[in-house]
């Protein structure tokens, strides 16, 4: 068997220890197996600042007998988060169940560059799944809805934001247009600087991306100004165009996709407790 394990040369080796330690507790008091854990967030993103925090997002079992309860546990395991750490993970059956629905967070923790731990044949097989199972449409709505939230809360007016927040709006705006630009593709590249070079982005875009990036790589503090004019016209050009263009309501999944779904949930819960 596989493990992932790999992190970014930049990572905090004690904070490391801590997330470590963390998923070994969660094993042992919940009497579950860590089917994958990884970084999620802007290190993972591609945009981190020397400040950012570390966000670790893991996808877990529990023993069969667990799921056998008239009131079984929740399906999902958290901690409060800190100044530097934010760690909390999802069941396999509340992950699936997302993953068929369209859910792009799980298609982002299955694509995560860096991996504190898990099975690699888990990821392999849960990304095979969502390739062949995740509708376009439903992933696009997800980031539609994700972007409009982020672009009403920071950007409905022209007054000065903290300029990290432009890629709350933008990186959801760039992952429609190539949901747009590859048809039939759900599995958008979560590294942003990937995502960017995947989009056909006009040269004078791309330009103000790239002072951002490198902005926010050398600076804790960024500051604050109005959005770029040529960022809000692309955010809004592609909210409006998949606004028109994918289905408010995706359809539901075959039973041949629900079949998939369950073979690969009892193929990672029973064998590792049988």
């Amino acid at each position: 068997m596989t493990l992932l394990r790999k992190l970014g040369s930049d990572f905090d080796p004690t904070v490391v220890g801590e997330i470590d330690a963390q998923l070994s507790a969660f094993v042992e008091r919940e009497r579950i197996v860590i089917l994958l854990a990884v970084e999620s967030g802007s290190r993972a993103w591609g945009f981190p600042s020397p400040d950012s925090d570390y966000d670790c997002r893991f996808i877990y079992a529990r023993h069969p007998a667990d799921y056998l309860q008239l009131f079984p546990p929740r399906d999902f395991i958290e901690v409060p988060p800190g100044a530097v750490l934010d760690i909390n993970g999802w069941d396999i059956l509340k992950a699936l169940r997302l993953l068929l629905k369209g859910n792009a967070v799980v298609i982002e923790w299955l694509t995560s560059p860096y991996a504190y731990g898990g099975i690699a044949a888990f990821r392999k097989e849960a990304l095979a799944l969502a390739r062949r199972a995740v509708q376009p449409g439903a992933v696009a709505r997800h980031y539609l809805h994700l972007g409009e939230r982020q672009r009403r809360t920071y950007f409905s007016d022209h007054r000065a934001v903290p300029v990290k927040k432009t890629f709350y709006a933008l990186r959801p705006a760039v992952a429609l247009r190539w949901l747009r630009l590859h048809p039939g593709k759900a599995v958008a590249p979560m590294h942003f600087p990937t995502l960017v070079g995947e989009s056909d982005l006009p040269a004078n875009v791309v330009a103000i991306v790239d002072d951002l990036l490198a902005r926010k790589a050398m600076t804790r503090e960024l500051g604050a100004e109005p959005l770029p004019s040529e960022i809000g016209a692309l955010i809004d050009a592609e909210f409006a165009i998949a606004g028109e263009i994918w289905p408010r309501e995706p359809g539901r999944p075959d039973l041949t996709i629900i079949a998939a779904a369950n073979d690969l949930l009892r193929h990672w819960v029973e064998p590792n407790f049988g």
